[in-house]
């Protein structure tokens, strides 16, 4: 379908793999795609390795609408994320003579030094467009489809916010929520026959645990309310069964 726009994810750094930092940014990315009606198809989290990073971003950039990445582009020596982009798309990674000059100038407002090391945060790959950054001034950066930011949460949801309204936007999924009381080993056959019937919706089922019971909450999510309605109908249908069958026993 043509209105389907599609993302991908590239959470970057060593701390998200050792358990030292707890992401706070998948989720947050998810909710913001899911609101504009992008669906947001994969998540990879890659070390601080350049090749690594490189064989992960060049399989998802060709894949989906959107790349997002997140971390590694701050001043040290592992904030590697500029020369992997750079990397992957042939391109060499140079000090930005805007970034420079916002940077330089900050820090001397700030009657602070601006090192070698601050000054690795201007760098990008030649030909980047900035992703501004109204809360510590150094910029992320897009090359082609693949948007590059910070890995500090706030950070990362004020640049995403100057990102969102310049993004193609697709149909937003509709969903609707049906509890059912049977667990999904007894769903599980007839639930995908239904989705088999109803390919233009995707039905979810998640498994739930109240009160020592098991059960069952069943979504269906569509793009159109003509999709939607006839597979929310049969898995109603299917529940109404299952339950009157448990009440018959």
């Amino acid at each position: 379908m043509s209105d389907i726009v599609t993302a991908a994810m590239l959470v970057i750094g060593d701390e998200i793999l050792s358990g030292r930092t707890k992401d706070r940014n998948i989720g947050h990315l998810a909710e913001m795609m899911t609101a504009i009606g992008i669906d947001l198809k994969e998540v990879r989290i890659v070390a601080d390795d350049e090749d690594a990073i490189v064989e992960a971003l060049n399989a998802i950039r060709a894949r989906y609408t959107y790349v997002f990445t997140t971390g590694g582009i701050g001043p040290t020596h592992d904030d590697i994320t500029a020369d992997a982009v750079a990397k992957a798309f042939g391109l060499p990674c140079e000090h930005d003579e805007r970034a420079y000059a916002m940077l330089a100038e900050n820090y001397a407002e700030r009657g602070m030094d601006f090192t070698e090391a601050r000054k690795r945060m201007a760098r990008m790959p030649r030909g980047a467009v900035h992703i501004d950054n109204p809360v510590s001034i150094a910029p992320g950066f897009r090359i082609e489809n693949v948007h590059v930011m910070a890995g500090v949460p706030s950070i990362f949801q004020a640049m995403l916010d100057n990102v969102v309204p310049g993004l193609k936007t697709g149909t937003r999924l509709i969903s609707v929520s049906i509890h059912c009381p049977a667990g999904e080993g007894t769903i599980g056959g007839p639930l995908g026959e239904i989705q088999k019937q109803h390919p233009d919706t995707i039905i979810g089922s998640y498994p739930k645990y109240l009160d020592g019971k098991f059960w069952t909450e069943l979504v269906v999510r569509a793009r159109t309310p003509e999709a939607l309605a006839p597979a929310e109908e049969a898995v109603r249908q299917m529940v109404a069964r299952l339950t009157d069958s448990a009440a018959a026993i």
